[in-house]
C-alpha cells in the first residue's frame, strides 16, 4: 500500500499521529472513519496523486497507530475540536498552511469541525457519509435508534470495552478481499488493541456530549462553513433512506453546497475508489461533480 508515500509519526502537543503523505501539488487531507485507519484510503490516495495532488492520510487521534491523551470524564481529549486541532497543527508542520479536506463517517465530523474552527486553513471540504452530529440527534426516530443503536451503546461507560475486547473479531467485521489484505491486516491489528478500542469509544462519547454542545453553540452564533462543500453518500447505505437528500440538510450549515450519491456500500473509498477519486479530484480543482 501507499507506494512512494512517506510513513512517519509526528509528535504534537497532545497527540502522536501516524501519517502517510505523498505526491506533489495542492494539498489534500483525507480522514478515515470508524473503525478504520488511514489505510482505508489506499486505493484513493494514489489516484489523487496521479491527478496532481499532495495527499496526507493520518490515523485520527487514538485510532490505528496514533495516540492521544488518557481519557477523562468529560471526554474532551477526543472531542472533534481537539482532533481537528491535531490536524490543523499536523498540516502546518508538513508545510501546508491551506488545504482541502475530505472526511468519511466519523472523519466527516472532524472535517466539519476543521472547517468551522480553522476557516483560514480549509479551502474546500468534502463530507462523506455523514451529517453534523446535532442534525442526526435532532432527527432521532425509532428507525434511527434501531439502525444506529451502536451510537448509544458506545456512549455507555465501561460496558462496551468489556464486550468488544472479549472478542474483537466477532464484533468488528472485515473482508480482506474487499478491503485489500494489507488494509485488512492493519485494521484488524488496531481493533484488537484495547487502547485503540477505548479511544474509538471516547470518540462516540464526545459526540453525544461535547461535540453536540459545540455544534449547538455554533448554530446559535451563526457559525457556518464558508468554503465550498461537497456532500457524498453511499447509495447502498442508509443515510439517504433515513433523512432524504443529505445536501438539503448540509445547506443549513454551509453556504456553497453540492453533492451526489456514490454507487457503493458504506466504505466507499475501498469499494468505489475510482468514483470517489473522480468526485474529489474534480471538486478540489474547482469543478462541480455530478
Amino acid at each position: 500500500m501507499f507506494e512512494h508515500f512517506t510513513a512517519e509519526r509526528r509528535q504534537l502537543a497532545e497527540a502522536s499521529l501516524f501519517v502517510r503523505h505523498g505526491g506533489d501539488g495542492p494539498p489534500v487531507l483525507l480522514l478515515h472513519g470508524h473503525p478504520r485507519t488511514s489505510a482505508t484510503w489506499h486505493r484513493v490516495a494514489p489516484l489523487l496523486v496521479e491527478r496532481g495532488f499532495t495527499v496526507v492520510c493520518p490515523d485520527l487521534r487514538g485510532y490505528g497507530r496514533s495516540r492521544g491523551p488518557a481519557p477523562t470524564a468529560d471526554h474532551a481529549g477526543y472531542s472533534k475540536r481537539a482532533v481537528a486541532g491535531d490536524l490543523a497543527a499536523l498540516m502546518k508542520e508538513l508545510g501546508h498552511e491551506r488545504f482541502a479536506v475530505a472526511g468519511h463517517d466519523r472523519g466527516s465530523e472532524v472535517a466539519f469541525r476543521l472547517a468551522l474552527d480553522h476557516p483560514e486553513a480549509v479551502s474546500r471540504a468534502a463530507f462523506m457519509d455523514g451529517l453534523p452530529i446535532s442534525e442526526h440527534l435532532s432527527r432521532v426516530t425509532a428507525e434511527f435508534a434501531t439502525r444506529w443503536w451502536h451510537w448509544f451503546f458506545f456512549a455507555q461507560p465501561d460496558i462496551p470495552e468489556r464486550v468488544i475486547n472479549a472478542d474483537p473479531d466477532a464484533w468488528y467485521h472485515g473482508d480482506p478481499r474487499s478491503m485489500g489484505q494489507e488494509n485488512y491486516d492493519e485494521w484488524r491489528e488496531a481493533t484488537r488493541n484495547p487502547d485503540v478500542v477505548r479511544a474509538m469509544l471516547e470518540d462516540y462519547r464526545a459526540g453525544l456530549t461535547l461535540d453536540r454542545h459545540h455544534e449547538e453553540a455554533d448554530r446559535a452564533a451563526g457559525v457556518r462553513v464558508r468554503c465550498p462543500a461537497l456532500i457524498l453518500w453511499s447509495l447502498r447505505d442508509d443515510l439517504e433512506d433515513l433523512y432524504g437528500d443529505p445536501v438539503k440538510i448540509w445547506t443549513r450549515w454551509a453556504d456553497d453546497v453540492c453533492g451526489h450519491g456514490i454507487g457503493s456500500g458504506h466504505h466507499m473509498a475501498e469499494e468505489a475508489p475510482e468514483a470517489v477519486a473522480s468526485s474529489l479530484g474534480g471538486f478540489f480543482t474547482g469543478r462541480t461533480p455530478g
